[in-house]
């Protein structure tokens, strides 16, 4: 039913995946004390509530205003179960943040397809991707992503290649400025996150290594499902599909070389899994198949998430 229900695009399924992500994300905070009732402490959730909820609608635009996936918003739902799967993305906000700014970035990279407003949209691109790396250092690496689309769109063109660098040196300046108002403290909290680390003995339960077990199988079964399939795609879709693979890889890139690693570092592989996982979910032929599919995660991702709270 959940699949049927998901599998057209209807003013109900957006006013559901935002009940399905506000429910999860309070009883996520009341069980972890994060919930008081003073105005600080509720305009901060009400940030991240806000960020995770625009982060989720972005995922659906990108999907969807790109032809992603067909008429349908399994992309926003499976966000919604990944989501579930590491829950202290809810109390991240400097990686929901950039993962927000990465989103934006997606979008504009994606968009290149299209030979409008190119410069514009690399410029874009990479002045979020630097961004992005102001509050989680290792977002930077998603920079390849922009490079890459150059190849795939316009690599004939110089003025491609030097445009990431204008928007860097652009980033600099707003960073310096911003750095000398806060007396250089902006400019130590980059430097003290600026070191990779491939230590992954953080996890503080089992079920965080479950998670994180389940995720990478899941995750590795969309990622060879689409890379097999993509030949078979529109051509002109093939490159918007092959960035939403490298995407992918880029997010879990991040996971991998940042340093005081937890499991809210998968953010940056969430949105492009989403997309394909939605892509993978199109490709099975019979129903009933889909909703023991969509079924079986949903079921997975809430046991997960309660045994972590």
């Amino acid at each position: 039913m959940i699949a049927s229900v998901f599998s057209k695009t209807r003013p109900i399924n957006y006013v559901l995946i935002g009940v399905f992500i506000i429910f999860p994300f309070f009883l996520y905070a009341i069980s972890n004390s994060n919930l008081d009732y003073s105005w600080d402490q509720i305009l901060k959730q009400a940030i991240y509530l806000l960020i995770i909820l625009a982060s989720s609608a972005l995922v659906n635009f990108i999907s969807l205003k790109n032809n992603l996936t067909k008429n349908n918003n399994y992309a926003a739902l499976l966000f919604f179960i990944f989501l579930l799967f590491f829950p202290s993305i809810f109390e991240n906000l400097n990686i929901l943040i950039a993962n927000f700014f990465l989103l934006l970035s997606l979008r504009r990279l994606i968009s290149l397809k299209s030979m409008i407003s190119s410069q514009e949209k690399i410029f874009d691109a990479s002045f979020w991707i630097f961004l992005s790396a102001l509050f989680h250092f290792w977002s930077i690496f998603y920079i390849i992503l922009v490079f890459v689309s150059i190849i795939l769109h316009g690599s004939r063109d110089l003025k491609n290649w030097l445009i990431p660098f204008i928007a860097l040196f652009t980033v600099i300046i707003l960073f310096f400025v911003c750095n000398g108002i806060y007396n250089g403290i902006l400019l130590e909290n980059i430097l003290n996150k600026t070191y990779i680390s491939f230590n992954f003995s953080y996890f503080e339960n089992i079920y965080q290594n479950i998670a994180l077990s389940i995720f990478v199988s899941v995750g590795l079964l969309f990622f060879v499902s689409l890379l097999m399939s993509i030949q078979h795609k529109m051509l002109n879709m093939q490159s918007s599909y092959k960035k939403i693979l490298f995407s992918f890889v880029f997010g879990i890139g991040i996971f991998v070389l940042s340093a005081n690693k937890n499991n809210s570092y998968l953010a940056f592989s969430l949105a492009p899994l989403a997309i394909i996982g939605a892509n993978f979910l199109e490709d099975l032929k019979t129903n009933w198949i889909k909703e023991i599919t969509v079924y079986i995660l949903l079921s997975i991702s809430i046991f997960l998430f309660i045994m972590q709270l």
